[in-house]
């Protein structure tokens, strides 16, 4: 048994992942022309953006095997990602989540969602712009991080975090070919990384010691 596949957060997963296939026509039909940029993810404020079923499994997985205590996630959302992830803190015996949205209206949608799942007291929500609030009160180490914000800044929060990273530490990248820049940084052993695309859409990367 595990917190993820029990209730109260299986059937919670369950009506989240059906909400973001039955949105997802209709997003993809309002946004295609949109550069994926901070402008993209202030109209796709009323949208889930949601990581697919696999990859939050994935997500899960990655967090329980490494023993993860301390996460950090850039990109809320609905929160899909983020019960993923507090799932397996739970599992793992506790620990810290810290996640950043620039969207108040997803930033309430996500706690809620963090309320109704059981998780709540292992994740800190940090409303605002990301460069802002995971600038600060970090933990002395992070043992996995998240990227599914809007892209262009993934190489800019990947600076925030980096002196943070203990060795072998974990970074999952959603839709990482948007970020060329990021891409080049974590597939260059020069860079203190050893990186591999990783399922349909993720680039992972581990931190070197």
């Amino acid at each position: 048994m595990s917190t993820l596949t029990t209730s109260p957060l299986a059937p919670l997963l369950q009506d989240l992942f059906a909400e973001a296939d039955a949105s997802a026509t209709r997003m993809r039909a309002e946004l295609a022309t949109i550069p994926a940029d901070v402008a993209f993810y202030t109209r796709a404020k009323d949208f889930p953006l949601a990581v697919s079923p696999e990859t939050g499994a994935l997500l899960y997985m990655l967090a329980r095997s490494t023993g993860a205590r301390t996460i950090v996630e850039f990109g809320t959302s609905f929160g899909i990602s983020t019960l993923h992830l507090a799932a397996a803190l739970r599992d793992n015996g506790g620990g810290r989540l810290i996640t950043s949205e620039f969207e108040p209206s997803k930033v309430a949608r996500a706690r809620a969602n963090i309320d109704a799942g059981g998780l709540a007291d292992l994740v800190e929500i940090r409303e605002g712009d990301a460069l802002q609030t995971l600038a600060h009160d970090l933990p002395g180490t992070i043992d996995l991080v998240l990227l599914d914000g809007a892209k262009g800044l993934y190489p800019a929060i990947l600076s925030l975090l980096e002196s943070r990273l203990r060795p072998g530490a974990l970074i999952a990248a959603d839709n990482a070919d948007w970020s060329p820049e990021y891409l080049a940084r974590v597939r260059s052993a020069t860079h203190g990384y050893l990186s591999v695309p990783f399922a349909e859409d993720v680039e992972l990367s581990m931190r070197l010691g």
